[in-house]
């Protein structure tokens, strides 16, 4: 029996304080927002972004019956008047949406979706208003944190549409339920069979010896459910993500195991003399030097270690948003929406903390934001030449950490991935498309197709021209009589062929954090 193994237990022991760990947080409410689903639904005049990676084309119709795409119709030209000649005619009772000079792309698919937690003092119901107002349609819980029981009741309910919810994707944290430590390779087998038989859509991994890892993802692998891994630093020196991805692991989470793939002079981390996992600052500070530790971008081993993955179709959902503070932390805990949408709680959970899991903020200066920002470099330099050669990148904030908020981190996500070199259509795509084929369900998400689900996401300006369009607070611009004005935000997200007013959700989610404030002067400070 070996005494070092790794359960969902690790969220816990390892990747998470005790004081921290998720624990299952309220119910959400039964659904009382959006109009809909219709017996047809006729969207009308907007311009199509398809999330398959083809330019815009517009104006056009689309039509919905409950919940399912039926027609997608050209009727006209830009600049000039539509021509109603060649719009699907109106029944009696049938819902018409003027979207006429907005865009409507596919929803938005958020790979890595914590629901919540009881250490953040965040309910469900404000997580899923928040993803919703930015146009998120699925999500993929990694590691079921409030329980694969709970996960799997509002995965239903969402499902059913009885709670106002993105659709979810359940990955169960590998050993999670389990009696007792897994500690052997038949034990990790029964293990995933079970999992399966319980429902779960994967398996999110940590690490684990070897010979569990193996066993554990071949098992998964031959009961065709996929799996996403954040590879540990406690067991990375024996299984990076090379090892994973050749046993099967279907995506990986952020980046860790992916330089030690990349080592060439080394196995083992740079870390200093005196480093203690434990200590945050130490683990996140020393991750930041990590990626120039890796082999030199387009060298033979970094080619030779990406022409594997891709031919293994091996997904990288690298996350960037959740590490920004690390290389500006003042823009993080600055951000704008801070002060309307973050609960007092979750404020709290951010700052500066020993026992917060990622508040390492004990003493982050200059010199750690710039090892980060090389850091960064480097790391895009290797995602954007990925998705390049064709290997499938994700959008995936992990929010709720890090003064990474829900729904907004996932369109700064977007922007990062505008930053490591994606054209915004290849942005858009890596939100939507990718995410549906990464989680096997690309026949009914992902793109705007006869036959698929009603998801969508209308906004009133282009996101391919400015992708800041899509935050719930919008962006800001001069009018023509040189006046401030403030644009943008999701204005409907569609599900299911059900409407839900983005903005009025965002109103909802304020009006929870003003309760939570209850009339004090609150200002969110870190001191």
């Amino acid at each position: 029996m070996r005494l070092k193994t790794y359960l969902i237990g690790l969220v816990c022991l390892i990747l998470f304080p005790a004081s921290t760990v998720f624990s299952q947080i309220e119910r959400a409410p039964a659904r009382s927002e959006g109009d809909g689903p219709f017996n047809r639904l006729i969207i009308r005049g907007a311009t199509l972004i398809n999330g398959n990676g083809a330019p815009p084309t517009g104006p056009v119709d689309i039509v919905v019956e409950q919940n399912i795409i039926k027609g997608i119709f050209n009727v006209g030209y830009p600049g000039m008047p539509i021509r109603e000649r060649d719009r699907p005619k109106a029944n009696p009772g049938d819902r018409e949406l003027d979207a006429e000079g907005m865009y409507v792309l596919p929803g938005l698919i958020d790979m890595h979706g914590h629901i919540g937690g009881t250490g953040q003092g965040t309910p469900s119901e404000y997580v899923f208003k928040l993803w919703l107002a930015h146009g998120i349609t699925t999500i993929r819980d990694p590691s079921a944190g409030n329980g694969l029981k709970w996960v799997l009741e509002h995965k239903e309910k969402s499902a059913k549409n009885q709670i106002t919810a993105p659709r979810i994707f359940a990955y169960t944290g590998f050993g999670q339920g389990a009696k007792e430590p897994i500690s052997t390779p038949e034990m990790a087998r029964e293990w995933v069979r079970n999992n399966a038989k319980n429902g779960s859509d994967g398996i999110k991994f940590f690490g684990a010896a070897p010979d569990i890892m193996q066993a554990a993802l071949e098992e998964n692998k031959k009961l065709g459910l996929r799996s996403a891994m954040h590879h540990a630093q406690m067991d990375v020196v024996r299984w990076n993500v090379l090892n994973s991805a050749r046993a099967g692991l279907t995506s990986m989470e952020h980046w860790y195991g992916l330089p030690e793939a990349l080592f060439t002079d080394r196995r083992v981390q740079n870390y200093s003399l005196d480093y203690n996992y434990r200590n945050e600052q130490d683990r996140f500070g020393e991750a930041g030097q990590l990626w120039k530790q890796a082999a030199a971008p387009f060298s033979d081993h970094w080619n030779k270690v990406m022409d594997e993955l891709i031919a293994l179709g091996f997904t990288l959902d690298p996350t960037f948003n959740i590490y920004e503070a690390s290389r500006d932390l003042m823009r993080a805990y600055t951000a704008e929406w801070h002060q309307q949408y973050t609960l007092p709680s979750l404020w709290d959970f951010y700052r500066p903390s020993r026992r917060s899991h990622g508040s390492y903020w004990f003493s982050w200066g200059t010199e750690q934001e710039v090892a980060w920002k090389e850091n960064y470099k480097l790391w895009m330099t290797f995602v954007n030449e990925y998705k390049n050669r064709g290997g499938r990148v994700t959008a995936g904030s992990d929010s709720g950490f890090i003064y990474q908020l829900y729904g907004f981190g996932f369109i700064r996500e977007l922007e990062l991935l505008r930053e490591s070199g994606f054209h915004p259509l290849e942005v858009i795509m890596s939100a939507t498309l990718n995410g549906a084929e990464a989680l096997g369900a690309d026949d009914m998400l992902g793109t705007i197709e006869v036959g698929k689900y009603a998801d969508f996401a209308i906004v009133e300006e282009n996101p391919l021209q400015n992708l800041k369009v899509l935050y719930g607070t919008g962006t800001i611009q001069l009018d023509d009589n040189n006046e401030v004005i403030r644009v943008g935000g999701v204005k409907y997200t569609i599900k299911d062929g059900i409407i839900y007013d983005a903005k009025k959700l965002l109103e909802d989610v304020k009006q929870m954090v003003d309760e939570k404030k209850n009339g004090m002067t609150f200002k969110l400070t870190n001191k």
